[in-house]
């Protein structure tokens, strides 16, 4: 099963990438248009690389579209602009792998939502709470980030504005138990999905880590397969430094799939093509705007649509 994109979705990833597309689209309309001599090309792998697609992706994409014009000498301002949202598909695809939205089990589905405190992780927990509650789930939220009275308090608000249940432990109390809690009570209150915030000190990562896996042998303890989604939560505008957070944290606790949140406060959405390249895990999710609606399902195909429109 998989979420239906809203109607007006499109036009929200659109709006999100309206820097990113006024610098790629048009621009390389414009590069096309003229003779493609040495300068056209260099200048499309400087384009790339403004939009964040990195070094090694910038150079590798510009000699694909390179090599494909020579076959074809042929080719108009137009049909190459498709082949350059071809290849970038073709890109985002390669590691593509759909968000799980419901268990194979009769427990819960449960999601861990991890990343670098200041990345908008409470944030797209109660995001992606919405998400789920609006194709009719019942949905649970598990305040785990118990170091950072300021996160529970947030999630707190959250959930008694969406009214859905939340668990929570006093301050400083262990977030594997706090998370122990939140499924039992899942259970008995027949949630079917559990989303579980979690704690961002990367710089005592070793501590976080293990606070981690005690958090995962804590849903492991209902189901031998949970959790089924880890998600790391990245900001689109960190560039390389958020690729150097995924993996560290891919390096200790395995990652299924990426939030990215603050695309539409950021020119450089290519990031999201250097993210597939460099980590070879799959964006899952990505948001694109302030309110509580404004989280979407990553569509490579969408993506690219209103990375150009």
């Amino acid at each position: 099963m998989a979420f239906n994109f809203l109607k007006n979705s499109f036009e929200k990833v659109k709006n999100a990438l309206t820097h990113t597309g006024s610098l790629l689209g048009n621009k390389i309309r414009t590069l096309f248009q003229g003779p493609l001599d040495e300068e056209t090309w260099e200048k499309l792998e400087q384009l790339f690389y403004e939009a964040d697609l990195g070094v090694q992706t910038s150079i590798d994409l510009t000699e694909q579209i390179k090599k494909q014009s020579q076959q074809n000498l042929s080719l108009k301002a137009d049909e190459l602009l498709r082949i350059v949202r071809t290849e970038i598909v073709q890109a985002l695809t390669q590691h593509a792998s759909p968000l799980m939205t419901a268990s194979s089990y009769q427990d819960p589905l449960v999601i861990l939502i991890v990343g670098v405190n200041g990345n908008g992780k409470t944030t797209s927990t109660a995001k992606l709470a919405k998400f789920f509650q609006s194709q009719g789930k019942k949905v649970l939220v598990a305040a785990a980030d118990t170091f950072r009275a300021a996160a529970v308090e947030q999630l707190d608000v959250w959930a008694q504005q969406l009214k859905i249940d939340i668990v929570k432990g006093a301050p400083k109390s262990d977030p594997a138990a706090v998370v122990f809690d939140a499924l039992s009570a899942a259970k008995a209150r027949q949630a079917e999905v559990v989303i579980v915030d979690t704690a961002g000190r990367l710089q005592t990562k070793t501590d976080l880590m293990q606070e981690l896996e005690k958090i995962k042998r804590s849903c492991k303890k209902f189901n031998p397969h949970s959790p089924q989604e880890t998600l790391l939560v990245l900001d689109a505008t960190t560039g390389q430094n958020g690729i150097d957070q995924a993996k560290v944290f891919n390096r200790y606790t395995p990652i299924t799939g990426l939030i990215l949140t603050k695309l539409d406060g950021t020119s450089k959405g290519g990031i999201v093509v250097n993210i597939h390249k460099q980590l070879g895990i799959p964006v899952k999710l990505i948001g694109v705007g302030e309110g509580v609606d404004d989280l979407e399902l990553f569509d490579p195909e969408k993506f690219t649509d209103a990375l150009f429109s």
